[in-house]
């Protein structure tokens, strides 16, 4: 939560196209752009053409941006470059992956509206917008008496139709003159202009608090335009767009046609000029077919002249010297279309033809080859003919359609007979000619300075991808009649850019200029239709003038995903949507829930966090001009209802002039000449020019408004809309911060209730909480007043019908409640109880309901508690003195006191380690047990809800039904002793308020209350943690939180103890004998399998896990405290891999003694005076072999005798058989796998051991089915020399050679007993012998005559290290597994640097998986890459898991693998190393990825192959968190 400045994080992602994805930012916020999962580590580029502060924008101007990395180090997980966002509009981004372009798309920033002579912010969810048709306002002198309406009836915005020279139709879109003003709008004696109307506009918006916008149309002129005719060049003529001819002649016929039927001439066959049944229909379609098309031959502008191509076919073939250039034998012989459209003017291509029809010779072969070409000329001819035909078809069915609706249809206009002025169809082209016969205006086609006045007129095609133009070629819809056409307009054409059309480009965007000048806003007329080139031209154009402009759109796409191109390549800031789409009230009260706001009671958001698609912002209106009259299509009791449930939306709201006056029929943008009504406020009912609060629901409507704007401006952002029955929609805005509610009831009246039957019976309505008043209360009534009559000047309403309106009155004094009960629900939830009894259709009643007062202090005093977290809280926050005294204390300063082990208890632990404690994970009735007891299962359900606001969630539903979730979390801690039990009564005293609020709230503060504690938590661990942590990544951070999961300290001692000499070891007080006793923390190698009991700790996973687990991370005691105590439990020379708490320690591993080793190496390394750890006590529980286990203290040893004895024992050479060896230890183990043998040999200095029956490194499956007959067989026994033992043993022996050059290691050498003689071996000379033959015998040479090679015939795999030396099945040693990877990390001197690589990139084509290695060769026929350890089958290689080690990836090996290539990429070269770090880099995003999602926070242990989930692997793992730490370490 934190800081206040709202951050967006845009992940980006390779290939990722989201042109059609919507991303709204405002104004003041900063956007982020970070590198996801697939372009970490790749060099990667961000351009935008977001301008430099204080540059103005240019589409074409794109910048890159910098990349900043707020921890400069070792991932990308943190990398990001930003923009702040100071400018409103449409800006893209892209960004390119090296020089190729990767992904892109576009942002919208909402402009900031302002009015009032103090410019104060209008939010755009206030605006209440109100429509009108400018031509009915005017002279201009009489415009404020109008618009006073408006005011008066609390809208402040007002938009008006297009305010220039009208064309001949009137229609209020058909402009004559884009820049002149309506001279309708002057008087004779006082001529209007522009600069008459900006004053009038600024003085609305600063006088009135109202806003202007108006149209811009750019897709048509009027056809009577008088530049047009200058500039034809502007519009779609037979000159420019010959494409068009042939629809131009159809066009024409059809008019002749139409002035035929109107003249009677087509009376005898059927088609009087009053169309009115079927039959005559059927008549028009016989005397299309019949009579038009036949005579206008259609199809031959499509067609070849044949006798003229066969003419020049023979003559070319006739001529001796014909070169042929060989075409494309693909190609085939085709038309070519005449770009001019003549008759027969289209042609061949002579070269196909020549090329396809060869003649022999002979003038007799030329003839056969002529009339072949003839008849293939024919046969595409014909096939031109057929397509012709089909358009032909589509033509008369759009025709017909036409007509029907036009004259036969109940709901068209029903024009009557044809006449030349509605003449059968409407006019697709203009001819301003005298009329001829159709062949004289046929010839008109190719007479360019005739044909240039051809123009083709606008309209629309239904169900049309709206991103094509449809009068380009390429485009059938003039000749198919499909397009719906406005006859008094002609449609622009643009060109691609300004210099296709620069008078027509320069023209419109004057036009803008003007707009924008004197307008806040402008509204795209037919927006979907307009090319997006163009809009983005115009309105960049008008950003300049006006930066905040606000634009809004109409959008008939039908897709959400068109609607987002243009919402964001123009940066629409509102789409107008039509709540008269809605065919009932449910669907009403269902787009107000889907155009704005947030559920009520969701999760609060972080101001940092994700940018998530929205859908656009939404201008939602009751009624637009467009739409049919809702009184003619529901009933004049529905204005009211309608208007009060469209208002309750959390978006912007707007009507349209003559809905509130009740105007019954749609006021027609073409027809209408009346003018609109003024403002008088004496006026009465039956006046038809004036209006007043009297007037329809002009009252309601104010009131409706006023709270409209209340509520947006106050943040009530959250929605909820209640279907209460099939005609009451109840919709709730709420307040999250003061947690106040208003509830809008409204009963609507689709149906007119004089003749449709409503129940008397409404059903009860229950609110919770307490009403503080009714806001308002209104009544659609008929009154006294004679009936409408409509009015010859004025567009006047019906006077019978208003709304009755009483507003803030008391529940008591209301009309429409009968009465009101409160009941509880549960023991702090009231319940308003609400009867009606006059809740008629077409009423509606707002109620103001707040929490109970005790519930009300109760969330004011949480809200001051949760301040410390975040100012988000300060709003409605309440301090209080009587609360616990623990709440006084900064929750910072009580996590300040907490251990690292403490904070394991308090995030972490899963089941099995709660139940050693008598507890377990808290488990969600219908849903799953969360992952741990601790904050963390909680936080991971949460993060998961909290982005989508997931209410519905079975966690939520179980927080909302009871306490129950709540008493889990603080009393599990408070059962505990010290500052875990006082962290547990802070969150208790927090949960006593948060149990007193409503219950629909709790998941939210919930939350709330666990976010601020566990991001707290999280930094006092960090805080405790190495400067490596605390200045690294996020990536870094995360990861190092598997040091506090899976290191604790559990109820029981896990490791033996340690030398009571030895400083600061932790005790504490046994709860049950009050003795003080040693409390080390263990390492859990993995959850939740290997996580409590003696399955906790195992030397193997302990020391591999304990660099990254607890050295990188800084916790030196714990790291040493292990070391130590398995150092006490050294036997045989071994240190024990099972640890059973040492006295049942099994020794039956020979990796784990050299991966201790290792780690007091590295201890020496990175702690500070490090090497004291080699004097410290070790208490030996097992002084001999065959001692009982000492009491600790008995025998103390310095550390580095331990170490001289491990060596030695190795070289003097081991063998032993284990204790209690049998099914009582291991009841898989056949018995020669108890026997063990160990030892050095002398030729190599290399480390041996094992037989085939046991398995002593970490590949140590043991076969267990009977039925596959594998139990007590290892899959992978690695005897011989292990390639990662030896690699290890290097390390140490070569480390106590350093150490004893320096006497800090006081042993030189190690001295054995051979045929009863002592031999010393030095460790010099130790290291030599393995370093002399390490890649002798391990390297497997491209060479295959090499002499070292001792079985040629076993080699498959060249180029690689084999996996051991000396295995009893031999050609186990040549299985390419990824061991010798751990070799190069830990004892790179053994490799030759260009070998080493050569394997590296074996390895890695061969073994590199998503997030792990495959531990086999996929080639290896035992290869198989899914662990499946419940299958028991007849498959010797699977059954019971028995590949756990050959194939499924394991993640530790990666971390070894990453860490080799970057060690031997450094001796490779520059540019070999900058490569493998972004491999690196990309390898462990998905390792990021993986973290963040896991509800366990850790990385798994295994996954199938190529990265799939296994179920069978434990969720968190020790060692690979680790290898993955160190990896980032080594960066």
């Amino acid at each position: 939560m934190g800081h206040g400045k709202q951050i967006r994080i845009l992940l980006l992602n390779e290939m990722e196209k989201l042109e059609k994805t919507l991303f709204r930012l405002e104004q003041g916020f900063e956007l982020q752009f970070r590198l996801g999962p697939t372009l970490q580590g790749k060099t990667v580029t961000v351009h935008t053409n977001y301008p430099y502060p204080g540059e103005t924008f240019n589409r074409e101007k794109f910048r890159s941006l910098e990349w900043e990395n707020p921890s400069e180090r070792e991932d990308d997980s943190d990398k990001y470059c930003k923009l702040n966002l100071q400018q409103a509009g449409s800006f893209q981004y892209y960004f390119l992956r090296g020089n190729e372009k990767s992904g892109g798309g576009y942002i919208v920033v909402d402009p900031v509206l302002r009015v009032g002579t103090d410019n104060h912010v209008l939010p755009l969810d206030c605006v209440t917008l109100q429509t009108f048709l400018a031509k009915c306002l005017g002279p201009l002198d009489e415009w404020e008496s109008r618009l006073r309406v408006a005011k008066e009836s609390g809208y402040n915005m007002i938009h008006f139709t297009p305010l220039q020279t009208l064309g001949q139709s009137r229609s209020c879109y058909s402009l004559a003159d884009q820049l002149e003003l309506n001279p309708d709008f002057s008087r004779p004696n006082k001529k209007c202009t522009w600069d008459d109307v900006g004053q009038l506009v600024e003085k609305l918006k600063k006088e009135w608090n109202v806003l202007c916008i108006t149209d811009v149309v750019y897709n048509h002129t009027a056809a009577n335009s008088k530049w047009i005719q200058k500039h034809p060049e502007s519009a779609y003529n037979l000159v420019n767009s010959p494409h068009l001819k042939p629809a131009w002649v159809l066009d024409r016929a059809l008019w002749h046609l139409s002035c035929d039927v109107a003249e009677g001439k087509y009376k005898e066959k059927g088609v009087p000029a009053l169309i009115e049944n079927d039959h005559q229909m059927n008549c028009i379609r016989k005397i299309v077919w019949e009579d038009i098309f036949p005579k206008i031959q259609l199809w031959e502008f499509f067609q070849v002249d044949v006798s003229k191509a066969v003419e020049q076919f023979r003559g070319l073939l006739t001529q001796g010297n014909r070169k042929i250039t060989k075409p494309d034998p693909k190609e085939h012989l085709k038309i070519i279309q005449d770009p001019e459209y003549r008759r027969l003017g289209c042609t061949v291509d002579m070269n196909i033809a020549l090329a396809t029809f060869i003649p022999n010779d002979g003038p007799a072969a030329i003839d056969e080859c002529c009339n072949w070409f003839q008849k293939r000329i024919e046969e595409l001819n014909s096939e031109k003919h057929q397509l012709i035909n089909c358009h032909q078809e589509q033509a008369v069915n759009c025709l017909l359609g036409n007509v029907f609706y036009e004259r036969l249809a109940g709901h068209g206009p029903k024009l009557g007979p044809v006449t030349r002025r509605h003449p059968l169809v409407t006019r697709y082209f203009t001819f301003p000619f005298e009329e001829m016969t159709l062949s004289t205006e046929e010839s008109m086609i190719h007479l360019p300075n005739k044909a240039c006045f051809l123009m083709a007129h606008n309209g629309w095609v239904m169900g049309d991808d709206p991103l094509r133009n449809f009068a380009e070629p390429g485009s059938d819809v003039y000749l198919r009649r499909e397009l719906i056409c406005w006859g008094d307009s002609v449609k622009l054409r643009y060109g691609n850019k300004p210099e296709d059309c620069p008078y027509l480009w320069a023209h419109m965007k004057k036009y803008t200029e003007i707009t924008a000048t004197y307008f806040q806003g402008v509204r795209l007329d037919n927006c979907h239709s307009t090319p997006l080139h163009v809009a983005e031209y115009m309105l960049d154009a008008a950003r300049k003038l006006q930066p905040n402009l606000y634009i809004v759109a109409e959008l008939f796409t039908g897709s959400e995903d068109l609607d987002n191109v243009f919402v964001t390549r123009l940066g629409i800031s509102s789409l107008i949507r039509e709540a008269m789409s809605a065919h009932n009230s449910h669907e009403e009260g269902r787009l107000v829930y889907r155009y704005g706001g947030e559920p009520v009671g969701s999760f609060v958001q972080p101001c940092l966090r994700p940018l998530m698609p929205a859908i656009a912002h939404a201008l939602f209106m009751d009624i637009t001009h467009d739409n049919e009259c809702p009184i003619v299509h529901r009933s004049a009791y529905d204005a009211l209802p309608s208007s009060m449930i469209v208002s309750m939306a959390c978006c912007a709201s707007g009507s349209t002039k003559g809905y509130d006056e009740l105007v019954p029929h749609q006021i027609s943008v073409v027809s209408e000449e009346r003018f609109y009504t003024k403002w008088n406020p004496g006026a009465s009912p039956s006046d038809t020019g004036d209006v007043n609060l009297q007037s329809g629901i002009i009252a309601a409507r104010r009131a409706i408004n006023k709270l409209h704007q209340e509520l947006g401006a106050k943040g009530f952002i959250q929605v909820y809309v209640d279907q209460v029955d099939e005609d009451i929609v109840a919709v709730t805005r709420h307040s999250p911060s003061i947690h106040q509610s208003v509830v809008a009831v409204s009963r609507t009246a689709f149906k007119n209730p004089k003749t449709s039957f409503y129940s008397k019976e409404v059903p009860q309505m229950c609110i919770p909480g307490k009403i503080e008043e009714v806001v308002l209360e209104a009544r659609t009534i008929e009154r006294n007043t004679k009936p409408y009559k409509r009015d010859e000047n004025s567009i006047n309403g019906m006077p019978d019908i208003t709304a009755e309106i009483r507003e803030h009155i008391q529940l008591n004094e209301s009309k429409i409640v009968k009465q009101a009960g409160i009941a509880t629900k549960g023991p702090n939830e009231y319940i308003q109880e609400i009867e009606f009894e006059n809740l008629s259709p077409g009423s509606v009643i707002v109620f103001r309901v707040s929490l109970d007062p005790h519930a009300q202090v109760a969330v004011g005093i949480l809200r001051n508690h949760l301040t410390q977290f975040s100012p988000h809280f300060k709003s409605g926050s309440l301090s209080a003195d009587s609360s616990d005294p623990i709440l006084k204390i900064p929750f910072a300063s009580i996590a300040s006191k907490l251990t690292l082990a403490e904070l394991n208890q308090i995030l972490y632990r899963c089941e099995s380690e709660e139940q050693e404690d008598g507890g377990g994970c808290y488990n969600i009735p219908n849903w799953s047990s969360l992952k741990y007891a601790g904050l963390q299962g909680l936080m991971s359900v949460l993060a998961e809800m909290r982005p989508k606001n997931d209410l519905g969630h079975p966690f939520c539903d179980n927080l909302r039904s009871g306490d129950w979730m709540i008493d889990y979390v603080s009393n599990r801690l408070i059962s505990r002793s010290g500052t875990i039990a006082e962290v547990g009564r802070w969150l208790q005293a927090m949960f006593f308020y948060l149990k007193q609020i409503p219950r629909y709230l709790i998941p939210c503060y919930f939350d709330a209350v666990l976010i601020g504690a566990y991001t707290t938590l999280l930094d006092t661990a960090w805080k405790q943690m190495s400067s490596f942590v605390q200045n690294g990544s996020t990536f870094v951070k995360h990861l190092s939180l598997g040091s506090v999961q899976l290191c604790g300290v559990g109820k029981y001692a896990s490791l033996p103890l340690l030398s009571p000499s030895l400083m600061d070891v932790p005790y504490r007080l046994n709860e049950i004998t009050k003795e003080k006793e040693q409390c080390c923390a263990t390492l859990a190698a993995g959850l939740p399998h290997f996580s409590s009991g003696i399955f906790r700790c195992w030397g193997r996973d302990t020391f591999i896990a304990l660099r990254g687990i607890l050295l990188i991370t800084g916790r030196y005691l714990e790291a040493r405290n292990i070391i130590l105590a398995f150092a006490g439990t050294l036997r045989h020379g071994l240190i024990p891999n099972l640890l059973g708490e040492g006295t049942y320690a099994r020794y039956n591993c020979r990796d784990a003694v050299w991966w201790w080793l290792q780690c007091i190496q590295d201890y020496c390394k990175v702690v500070p005076n490090g090497l004291d750890i080699l004097k410290c006590p070790v208490s030996r529980m097992y002084p001999t072999d065959d001692s009982v286990p000492l009491s600790a203290g008995t025998v103390d040893q310095p550390l580095f005798e331990v170490i001289q004895e491990a060596m030695q024992r190795h070289m003097q050479g081991i063998q032993f058989r284990e204790r209690n060896a049998g099914p009582q230890i291991d009841r898989n183990m056949k018995d020669e796998g108890f026997n063990i043998t160990v030892g050095v040999d002398e030729e190599t200095g290399f480390v041996y051991g094992g037989n085939r029956f046991n398995c002593g490194t970490w590949m140590d499956k043991m076969g267990e089915s009977d039925r596959a007959r594998n139990r007590g067989i290892p899959a992978t026994p690695r005897d011989g020399s292990a390639v990662e033992i030896v690699g290890l043993s290097k390390s140490a022996i070569r480390w106590l050679l350093e150490l004893s050059k320096k006497n800090i290691f006081p042993y030189h050498e190690v001295t054995v007993k051979r045929d009863g003689k002592v031999v010393t071996v030095s460790y010099d000379e130790w290291n030599r012998k393995i370093q002399d033959n390490f890649e002798k015998l391990f390297y497997v040479s491209e060479d295959p005559s090499d002499f070292n090679e001792k079985n040629p015939n076993l080699v498959h795999k060249r180029g690689i290290y084999k996996d051991s030396y000396g295995a009893s099945s031999p050609w186990c040693d040549y299985q390419l597994r990824p061991n010798f990877t751990i070799a190069m990390v830990v004892a790179p001197e053994l490799f030759t640097t260009e070998k080493a690589w050569k394997a590296l990139q074996v390895a890695e084509k061969k073994l590199l998986g998503p997030l792990g290695m495959k531990t086999l060769d996929p080639d290896d026929m035992v290869y198989c890459g899914v662990y499946d350890n419940a299958l028991d089958n007849d498959n010797y290689n699977l059954a019971k898991g028995f590949n756990y080690h050959q194939g499924p990836e394991w993640l530790w090996l990666i971390g070894y693998f990453l860490r080799a290539k970057l060690y031997f990429s450094k001796l490779m070269g520059p540019e070999t190393n900058a490569k493998t770090i972004f491999l690196v880099k990309n390898v462990l995003s998905r390792h990021y990825v993986h973290l963040e999602r896991s509800p366990w926070k850790g990385l798994p242990e295994l996954t199938n192959e190529n990265g799939q989930y296994c179920p069978f692997s434990c969720e968190t793992q020790a060692w690979s968190i680790s290898s993955v730490l160190e990896t980032l370490y080594d960066l």
